[in-house]
This record gives structure tokens, sequence and C-alpha cells, in this order.
């Protein structure tokens, strides 16, 4: 055996031993093309604690590298969990300037009712459970704005108090005494935020630790009543009588009370009047036990059988804000008027239409109907139907019945049993109608003067007896009215001058075929009794005439259009008594016209119909006034020219 090949067998015996020896470490191969940080390649040459001798690596080395990412991640994990247990040993035996909201504890002694206005007492007790002390402590209450101590008045909003607690020391206690005064309606509920502001040593933010309290208000403060009909017939008068009472122990400023009416409500009147509009009123300032009474009188107009109207009326102290407002409601109640058909149903009819508000003009005549039905299920004996006349333009001598009586002297007229028959006794579902006529008086006379707001008002009242197998007789009554108001009597004059007038006109008179002639037009309104608003003439050119102007006054807002050849006069308001007390409302402007020979012989017109539109103020109605055209004359000869002026209206 060579030498080689002994060197040979000492290298498989040398490795078997490794092989089976406990401390052999099993290299592993990687069969992917990735990378990896340990030595791929296997040392040709082993030697028992030495490098190799083209530097391979050292077994010490080896071992380093080939320990696997796991017991690294191991090993640090052990010495974060040691670390955290220190620390958490160190809190907990030590203690340190830790403070949680979780050991802070707002407790709240009191009652969770209060009436309205009353004092209210509760203690508010703060408990630190944390080791170390809260700082620089506030107490901060925040509920509804109006809730103060020993007043009601306020407005809206949330009332914000802050009170200095000073130090709370760790494991201490503090009580509080808090004394508030809540209102609002009965049954309410006041939510009352407790907040607690502190400080903790070393650190300057600040902390919050916040509770809710509910408080139920269970008594008004300001006690209302109304006392009035739960049921009425429609264009019935209806009287509300409402009445408001301080309960409380403290003074209350500035109080409102409030009527809000259902739809179809006429106001008439109230006692005392209200303070704004027609529904509110300012009570002042009441002592405990005060009281104040209002009366409240109107119609519920325009409704069916069976309906409901409500009233809703509410009161409290004065909004800061606004005058008119309540800030906050002490209490509030309704009350509820259910509409039924009166027994005998009456409708008043005016020249054929039946409205609460009627507008006519003076040449109108006026007729007059009223309408009735027995609503109920058994007989109305003696049934009266009466109708005053009222109002200062009713010519009264003009009063006219047939079937009934006219009294001048109460300028009623009566139909009753005396008058028809039927009235004896009117059976269930009986239905009829009684009329009466008349006519207005003239706006202005010399004598009188200008009638101002002209107006005739219809009442009437309708009566009866119904009699029910053994019950006592019962007298049924029911009312109902008209208003007629009386248009402004509104003149319109439209003229053309040649001669007179704002402006120097030049021409032939009469005109010319082919000669030039120029005119001034003039529009006057005049006006008796009532304020007209929005008044506006339209009118036309026609194709031979030009528009030349200009205007008188120079100010006046007339306009030509050219392209639609139309002239606007927006003469705006016209007052009562224009042409009459005053000067009446005019404007001129001037015109030309170039005869043709074709219109030799004929009288062309020179200006289209004009038309005055309006508002009637007081009648609350359009009115509508309207001029025809003007014309002019050519003689037949075209050569001869008349002396004079002509004045063409």
């Amino acid at each position: 055996m060579s030498q080689g090949d002994g060197n040979k067998l000492n290298r498989i015996e040398e490795l078997k031993s490794k092989l089976f020896s406990k401390n052999y470490q099993t290299k592993i191969e990687h069969r992917d093309n990735f990378s990896h940080f340990h030595k791929k390649d296997i040392p040709e040459v082993w030697e028992n604690g030495s490098k190799s001798i083209n530097g391979s690596i050292a077994s010490e080395d080896k071992f380093f590298m080939q320990t696997s990412l796991f017991k690294n991640f191991f090993i640090f994990s052990s010495i974060f969990f040691v670390l955290t247990l220190g620390y958490a040993s160190y809190v907990f035996l030590a203690g340190g300037n830790v403070v949680s909201n979780e050991n802070i504890d707002i407790s709240i002694l009191g009652n969770n009712f209060t009436a309205g206005g009353e004092e209210l007492s509760f203690v508010v007790g703060i408990t630190n459970k944390n080791s170390s002390p809260l700082d620089l402590v506030d107490l901060v209450m925040e509920y509804p704005k109006g809730s103060g101590v020993g007043a009601l008045n306020s407005s809206l909003g949330m009332e914000r108090t802050r009170q200095s607690l000073g130090t709370i020391p760790a494991g201490a206690v503090h009580n509080e005494n808090i004394k508030i005064v809540l209102f609002g309606e009965q049954g309410s509920v006041k939510n009352v935020k407790i907040s607690l502001e502190y400080r903790v040593e070393g650190s300057n933010a600040i902390f919050v630790k916040e509770k809710l309290y509910d408080i139920t208000i269970s008594s008004t403060p300001l006690n209302l009543s109304v006392d009035g009909p739960s049921t009425i017939s429609s264009n019935q008068s209806l009287i509300l009588k409402i009445k408001a009472t301080l309960n409380a122990t403290k003074r209350a400023s500035k109080i409102l009370l409030k009527l809000d009416y259902p739809a179809g409500f006429q106001f008439e009147s109230a006692v005392p009047a209200p303070s704004l509009g027609n529904n509110v009123w300012n009570l002042g300032d009441l002592a405990p036990g005060a009281e104040q009474s209002i009366s409240v009188t109107g119609k519920i107009l325009d409704v069916v059988d069976g309906e409901e109207k409500s009233f809703h009326i509410s009161s409290g102290s004065q909004s800061a804000g606004d005058k008119s407002v309540i800030g906050v409601v002490f209490n509030s109640i309704g009350h509820i008027v259910t509409i039924k058909k009166p027994f005998i149903e009456t409708k008043i009819f005016v020249n054929g239409v039946s409205e609460k508000a009627y507008a006519t003009d003076t040449k109108t005549p006026i007729r007059g109907e009223i309408r009735w039905m027995n609503n109920l299920d058994t007989k109305v004996n003696n049934l009266s139907i009466q109708a005053k006349i009222s109002g200062n333009a009713v010519n009264r001598k003009t009063i006219n019945t047939q079937q009934g009586f006219y009294d001048s002297s109460n300028d009623i007229i009566t139909w009753d049993r005396n008058s028809i028959d039927a009235f004896k006794e009117v059976n269930p579902g009986d239905s009829g109608t009684v009329t009466f006529s008349m006519s207005t008086i003239s706006l202005f006379s010399a004598m009188d003067g200008i009638i101002n707001n002209p107006s005739i008002t219809i009442d009437v009242s309708i009566s009866g007896k119904q009699s029910v197998s053994g019950y006592a007789t019962t007298d049924l009554s029911n009312r109902g009215s008209a208003t007629i108001r009386i248009l402004s009597d509104v003149g319109f004059t439209a003229k053309a001058l040649y001669y007179s007038g704002s402006f120097v006109n030049t021409g032939p008179v009469p005109p010319k075929a082919e000669k030039k002639t120029s005119y001034t037009v003039v529009w006057a309104i005049s006006n008796t009794s009532n304020n007209i608003s929005k008044a506006v003439v339209r009118s036309s050119l026609p194709s031979w005439i030009n528009f030349v102007g200009p205007m008188s006054p120079a100010d006046s807002d007339l306009v030509y259009n050219p392209s639609t050849r139309e002239i606007v006069w927006n003469a705006g308001s016209v007052v009562k008594g224009a042409g009459i007390s005053t000067a009446e409302k005019s404007v001129s402007f001037q015109i030309t016209f170039t005869p043709s020979l074709s219109q030799v012989g004929t009288t062309p017109v020179i200006i289209n119909d004009a038309v005055l539109t309006g508002h009637d103020d007081f009648a609350n109605v359009d009115v509508r006034v309207s001029k025809t055209s003007l014309r002019t004359s050519l003689d037949k000869d075209p050569l001869f020219t008349p002396s004079g002026a002509t004045v063409i209206e």
C-alpha cells in the first residue's frame, strides 16, 4: 500500500468518526437558486481547531453563522419581557405620577325632580382614587340658559358656570353644594352637564371628566287656563278667556303670552289689546301668585261641518334678542273647537256672490239674498231673520225688500211669521230665500265732500224656538255678516290740443294733405274716495303718426317704444281727492301728423284707444277705465283750411 492510499484511508476513518459523533452538525444544503449567507463549498482539508490552508472558516465562526433566525428573535423577546415586568413591578410597588379618568368618580346626591321656578339643591361628590393628587381643579356646570339663582327671566342658549376647587389629594373625597333654579314646561327634562377640569404634576395638559344629570320639571312656574266653547258654528262669534297665574316663589320678569290662531280665524278685538300684532301680550313682571287675564274675540270662517280648529297658548320669558319671541317657555296649553252646522244655516249673497268681502262700484245696484236651511232633525217654530244695514255709502232711501219690513229708524229689515207664513213652523230640511236691494250714494258731493273708505255692512241674525217632547223649549240663534266695499270713482280723460297745452304746435288746422301738423296729447286722472296704486296708462300710435315728445312734467315716467309704437305712462299712485280737492294727475306729450291724399275727407285716428289700470287699495280690487281713440278730420278740398282750433276728445 502506498503512502497516498494510506492517507485516503485515514481520511475515511476520520469522516466516519465525525458522522457517528454526538457533536457532529449536519450541514443543510439548499436546492434552490437563492443565495444564502453560509459558505456553500466544503473545505477539502479537515483539521481539528484550525483554519484551512486556503483561509477556510474556523469551527467557532461556523457555529454563530449557522444559528437560526428564530433563536435570535426568541432571545430579543425574552429580554423585552424581563424589562416590561421590571417596569410594571416598579409602578405597582414604588408608585408613579400616573392619573386615570377611570379612577375619578363624580357622584350627584339630590332630587331628579323639581318644581319650575323653585330652587333646587344637590351635592356633587368628587372621589380621587388615583395615587397622585389632582391640581388646579375646576367644577364646570352647563345647563339651559334661563336657569339661574333666583331669576326667571332669561333668553335662549346655555348657561355656563365655573368654580375653582383647588387641589384634591390622592384618595380624597370633595363634596360641593350646588343651588340652581330651573324652569320649563311640566314634564320637560333639563340636562345639566357637570365637568371636572384638572391638571397633574409635571404636565401642562388639562384633563376633563364629565357626567350628565337629568332633572325633570314636575310642575310649571306659570299656570295657564282657557275658557271657551268646545263647539261653534262657522261665522259665529267666539270668545276665549285666558288666565295666567305665577305659582313660583320667585318674581318673574318680562313675561310674554302668545296665542297662535288656527287657519280661518278672524281676529276682531282683545282686552287688553295685544302688545305686538294681534297675538302677543307683554304681561310684564309678575309677583308670586299674580294673575293676568286676556279676552279675545273673533270668528272662524270658511270651515266645514266636523272640522276641528286648535288654538295654542304659550307663555314664558322674553328673548333678549327679539322682544316679540318667547325665549324660554314656562307653560303651554291648547284649546280645540269643533265646527258644527248651525241649527239654521244662513248664507249672504251680494249680486249672486257669497263672500265675506265684496266690492262694487257706485253705478251697479246692490241686490242681497239671505238663503237659509233647517239643519236640525226637529221642527223650528217662529223663525225670524233680521238684516241690519249700516255704512257710510248706503243710500237709505233706496233700501227695498219684498215680504219683509224695513225699519228706517234702526236700519233693520225683518222677516218673520207676520210677513212669511212658512216661518211659523219650519220642518227639518226646509230652506228658502229672502231678498232686498239698495244703491250707494255719490262718493262726492258739494255738501258732504268726499266719502272716505266707502262701505256697506250687512249683519244678519236668525232666531227660532225648538220644542222637543218632554223638554223645555230651547231658544236658537245664529249670526252672519258681509261687507260691501265701494270702488273709488276713477276718472280718466284723453285730449288732443292745438292752440292750448304745454307745447307750441305748428301746421295747418284742420290738417292738409302732405302738410305736417303737430298736436299736444293730454292724459289726466282724477279720483274720489280711495287711494289708487300702480296706475298705468297704455295706448299706441297709428303708422301715419309720429311721436315727437317732449313730455310735461319733464320727470314723468312715460315711455314710447318705436318698434311696437306703444306709449306707456306709469302714473303710480293717485291719491283720493285728485282732481277734486287737489290737482289731477296728468301728463302731456307731442305728436305730428302728415296726412296722405288718400285720407282726404276722412277722420283718421291720431292716437288709439287708451286704457287706465290700477289697484283700489281700500276695496282691494283692480280698477280699469278705457277711453276711445282720438280722431281729426280732413276737408275734402285740401287747399281749404278753416280757421279756429280743433279740440279732439
